[in-house]
């Protein structure tokens, strides 16, 4: 796993090490990955690896995030009816995400720990927390709601 505070020279150091190559296409994605203000969705990590590298091909662009993922350097995330994100691996969060404005919040992995353990002792089942994202309504949603009925 890779802390998100990482640096892209830390990251392809990682990625030597278990034997892939390092091309200057995965080494933009990196980069722009480690640049990124928050999740990123592929298509917009594509457009910022073109407007970088115009050779760099949509499918390219996939096959080295599915690659990055499966190495633990990178974990997508599904955000309610949104396409999904991309972060660097890192600290667990979950996710709010408001069905009215689409507004997301990142919360701490801690709030799931309790969900966890009951699930891992009912069902036998480990939940996968960098993939938790609950749906509902925000605050700002449910005062507007309010001040116009």
């Amino acid at each position: 796993m890779v802390e998100t505070s990482a640096s892209a020279d830390e990251i392809l150091s990682t990625i030597r090490g278990t034997n892939h190559r390092v091309t200057l296409a995965k080494r933009t994605v990196v980069e722009v990955l480690v640049n990124a203000n928050g999740h990123m969705t592929a298509e917009e990590i594509t457009s910022a690896v073109q407007s970088l590298r115009p050779e760099v091909s949509p499918s390219t662009i996939y096959r080295i995030l599915e690659e990055l993922e499966d190495l633990d350097v990178v974990v997508h995330s599904h955000l309610g009816q949104a396409a999904a994100v991309y972060h660097l691996t890192g600290s667990v969060h979950g996710h709010l995400t408001c069905e009215e404005c689409k507004s997301t919040v990142e919360i701490s992995g801690t709030h799931f720990d309790a969900l966890n353990r009951d699930l891992q002792k009912t069902y036998g089942f480990q939940l996968d927390r960098h993939h938790v994202a609950l749906s509902g309504t925000c605050a700002a949603c449910q005062q507007s709601r309010r001040t116009s009925a």
